[in-house]
């Protein structure tokens, strides 16, 4: 991430993609203590929050939505100057190799496959 949370700086800003409204709520608590959080409960609203004033420093992005999924957002992130080099993480219920290969070949940093490192 780029910006330090000292006291001089602004904290981090992490945005939040995700259609299910629990999921965004979850993590936001989770993470609000410490980071700014945006969210979008769309890939549309997402795209429209990455490229505004407040860029965030990092993006949790969930893979399966509707109208547009993960993937599709990230190619459009990774398809924008302003946009390109923001970090993207997949969150997903998706827990096959080949899903977590899909996110990495479209250059998201990492795949979190929820429930898999449950059991």
């Amino acid at each position: 991430m780029n910006r330090s949370t000292t006291s001089n700086t602004s904290p981090e800003i992490i945005l939040l993609v995700d259609d299910d409204p629990g999921n965004l709520g979850a993590l936001s608590r989770l993470l609000r203590p410490r980071y700014d959080v945006l969210t979008a409960p769309s890939g549309e609203k997402a795209l429209e929050l990455a490229a505004g004033a407040q860029k965030p420093d990092l993006i949790l992005l969930d893979v399966m939505m509707p109208y547009m999924d993960g993937y599709a957002v990230l190619e459009r992130l990774r398809d924008n100057p302003a946009t390109r080099d923001i970090p993207v993480i997949f969150v997903t219920g998706l827990d096959s190799n080949a899903d977590e290969e899909r996110g990495l070949e479209r250059l998201a940093v990492d795949v979190y496959q929820r429930g898999r490192f449950a059991q």
